[in-house]
């Protein structure tokens, strides 16, 4: 049988795992014929003769392909390329780390993943003009929501700072300018970047980065990119453009030139809107101040009115909208302006909800896009900034429970790309040796599924398809999180095969 690319006609001798298998009376092997792109029908084994191109399963198990909705595309792909200071414990370590660091080609240092919230000294300009000297040097908060410069990046950049720390749209500038690399450059990544997204299952993502991809992305797949479905989005910097061009969410962007097998795969997505700060870089607008500081709420980016006029445009313009609101306070808000321009479409993070917004999601019929992996990420910071809170942190099962739709994703590159994460955090509520965190949160394996595909096993749907090497009901989390992705196909053709 042919790899990567082939064409599949027959799945054979495969168990259902995923959504599709309530339709099945038993677990026993079955056969699935693909045709034209989807599922054209699903048999026992052996029952129906063989058709096109044969992928035996073996017996393993399928789920539907499986979507990260929270993707900051270009910044993932090229983080493989910067220094790497998840492991930095210390302002001063993390300034250590860049000091040893070879450069990019275009002369600057790049660091991303530090999370200083938990550091028992502060970053400061000094540090790191010690340890970097004149080479414009750029560290990147796992949060993103903060960047950390030393004198030569600022002069480079031409902001000024007296601890060195840019944060929110300051920070949001200089990411979108050390993104904007050559496109040639971008696109390579984003297709090595696509090929391991593969190999965990991804056959669709949501783009949220901060730029124009209206036509980055269907440039990458006219020029052969094919390994999953995107939506991406438009920022408000961009609205009157993406109005003037006249996007629309839902609506495919195929170029005359894009390959006939790679038709359908790229479509617009909402207008995204950052209405609230993080919490790692304490900036989250919440109900109650962080510790040590009364004065700190966290920030409101988008004031009420704005928000309004913005869901109201893009409603009025055919777009949907998903509204970034980490703290209580913007998920309020955010609430508030759905409810105000009957606009459709999803919060963003809501990881810190009051108990009467859990109702008004699912009245309002608001999707809840939500990063399960976070809650484990972020519990420690939680339990020291978050401790005064009442809201619930990180919800799941309180959300799903009220009737509210979630949608899964990563936040790559907060999060590594890869949904068996984020379904292993769900499930488990658990990454280490530690006991579940707020165990009343979890979901089911089934539940977790759910909010990661998008379609299910039964004919008629897309031929999106991932073969597991493991019994998603029987693996635990460390199972989930491990599980071995034998192939994903993409409108059945192979995207992966191991």
């Amino acid at each position: 049988m042919s790899g990567v690319g082939a064409q599949i006609g027959m799945i054979r001798a495969v168990r259902i795992a995923g959504p599709g298998r309530e339709f099945l009376i038993d677990d026993e092997p079955v056969d699935i014929v693909i045709a034209d792109g989807r599922i054209a029908d699903i048999a026992p084994t052996g029952a129906l003769r063989p058709q096109g191109e044969v992928l035996d399963a073996d017996g393993t198990w399928a789920v539907p392909g499986l979507w990260d909705n929270h993707v900051h595309t270009v910044q993932w792909a090229l983080a493989a390329e910067r220094v790497p200071l998840g492991a930095a414990g210390t302002a001063a370590q993390a300034a250590r780390i860049m000091a040893d660091a070879a450069p990019l080609p275009d002369g600057r240092l790049v660091g991303t993943g530090y999370r200083d919230a938990m550091w028992p000294d502060e970053p400061s300009l000094d540090l790191l003009d010690a340890a970097t000297g004149e080479t414009p040097a750029y560290l990147i908060n796992a949060d993103v929501h903060s960047t950390w410069l030393n004198s030569a990046a600022l002069r480079r950049e031409g902001f000024d700072s007296i601890d060195g720390v840019l944060r929110e749209e300051q920070a949001f500038e200089i990411s979108r300018r050390l993104n904007a690399v050559d496109p040639a450059h971008g696109d390579r990544a984003v297709q090595q970047a696509g090929e391991r997204a593969a190999a965990r299952g991804v056959t669709g993502l949501v783009d949220f980065d901060m730029a124009w991809n209206a036509d980055a992305w269907p440039r990458r797949v006219a020029a052969g990119f094919a390994a999953h479905r995107v939506e991406f989005a438009v920022y408000p910097f961009d609205l009157d453009r993406a109005i003037a061009a006249g996007l629309r969410t839902g609506e495919l962007r195929d170029l005359a030139e894009t390959p006939s097998g790679a038709r359908g795969l790229i479509r617009t997505g909402p207008l995204k809107i950052i209405t609230d700060g993080s919490l790692g870089t304490r900036t989250a607008a919440c109900s109650h101040h962080y510790p040590g500081d009364r004065e700190n709420f966290g920030v409101l980016n988008v004031d009420a009115a704005e928000l309004v006029e913005l869901l109201t445009r893009a409603t009025g313009a055919g777009l949907g909208a998903a509204v970034h609101a980490i703290g209580d306070r913007a998920v309020t808000a955010a609430l508030d302006a759905f409810t105000a321009t009957g606009a459709t479409g999803t919060v963003e993070h809501a990881q810190l909800v009051r108990h009467a917004d859990l109702a008004r999601f699912a009245r309002l019929g608001i999707v809840a896009s939500v990063q399960p992996q976070h809650a484990l990420d972020d519990r420690d910071l939680v339990e020291r900034h978050w401790a005064g809170q009442t809201s619930i942190g990180y919800p799941l099962a309180a959300l799903r429970d009220a009737g509210v739709e979630l949608r899964f994703g990563s936040d790559a590159p907060v999060a590594a790309l890869d949904p068996w994460q984020a379904i292993a955090a769900a499930v488990a509520r658990t990454d280490d040796d530690r006991a579940p965190w707020h165990p009343e949160e979890r979901l089911t394996v089934d539940q977790a599924l759910q909010a990661s595909v998008r379609t299910a096993l039964r004919p008629g749907e897309a031929a999106d398809v991932v073969l597991c090497g493991l019994d998603p009901h029987r693996a635990n989390g460390d199972g989930l999180r491990a599980m071995p992705v034998a192939a994903t196909m993409l409108a059945g053709r192979l995207t992966h095969l191991a």
